[in-house]
């Protein structure tokens, strides 16, 4: 198949495309930077340069390629992470899951490409009613009134444009892996990340060479609709930020031990 990952430098297009190629697939990716081509192709795909939040750009780019299926992993996370204001942190991500996510329905129904595969979330945002596992079936938390609010009305903009479409949703877990959670280790090395309550909320993780796998498959099977792509095992607070910050460096772990960052104002932690 010809694959076009738009967002192809990021942390889970760059595990993506060499499992792609590596399975025979013609891979198309795209970067906002010229300078990040010779790293597309290093990977083994042709190197595209797209802005995302212009429609010419993409539609361009995809008529070009001329694509099986389009892949939309673009997201603009800042390495500097904000959990006090995720509406800031994930602005122009905000952008991408819904202008963005647009312009690349459109130009894959001017060009005829017949399959879409989107990039979702599911580690803490499930609406809090009913047991804490939940199923593709569960909606969102809207965390009305918070920060987070106009994070999960983007993802379920996304979701709704993609489902009419007749697409595919991966709604992953929080990814860990390399590049994937250095901002978090930065955190807690300063001992800025907020322990909610008893850190009982639980997140549901995925390393990111699962997701990207995830990914694959669901591309080569063509599958239609809404999949949670997480580990076997959630996990509380309490247990996984004691460990990130054992990784970020004791300091951190006795800081998390002992309890002393306990945020009241940190309502899109779930609990």
């Amino acid at each position: 198949m010809h694959v076009f990952i738009a967002g192809g430098t990021g942390v889970l297009g760059q595990r993506m495309v060499p499992q792609l190629v590596a399975r025979g697939h013609q891979v198309t990716a795209t970067t906002r930077s010229t300078a990040r081509l010779g790293e597309l192709e290093r990977l083994g795909a042709d190197g595209v340069v797209m802005d995302g939040l212009d429609a010419a750009s993409v539609g361009e780019a995809v008529g070009r390629a001329r694509p099986d299926v389009i892949v939309h992993q673009m997201t603009a996370i800042s390495r500097k992470a904000d959990l006090k204001h995720m509406d800031r942190w994930f602005a122009t991500t905000m952008r991408l899951r819904t202008e963005g996510t647009d312009h690349l329905l459109a130009a894959a129904q001017a060009t005829g490409v017949p399959d879409f595969v989107a990039q979702s979330y599911s580690s803490w945002n499930g609406i809090r009613e009913g047991g804490w596992v939940k199923t593709e079936e569960d909606p969102f938390d809207p965390v009305t009134g918070t920060t987070a609010e106009p994070v999960m009305a983007a993802l379920r903009y996304l979701e709704a444009a993609v489902m009419r479409a007749g697409g595919t949703v991966l709604r992953y877990g929080w990814l860990y892996g390399p590049g994937a959670t250095d901002e978090l280790l930065e955190l807690a090395r300063k001992r800025m990340f907020p322990l909610v309550g008893r850190g009982t909320g639980y997140n549901s993780w995925v390393h990111v060479d699962d997701a990207a796998t995830a990914t694959v498959l669901a591309i080569e099977q063509r599958a239609k609709g809404v999949f949670n792509v997480v580990d076997d095992e959630p996990a509380p607070a309490s247990a996984w930020l004691p460990a990130l910050a054992g990784a970020a460096g004791e300091d951190a772990r006795s800081e998390c031990r002992s309890g002393s960052r306990v945020s009241s104002r940190g309502r899109w932690w779930p609990e």
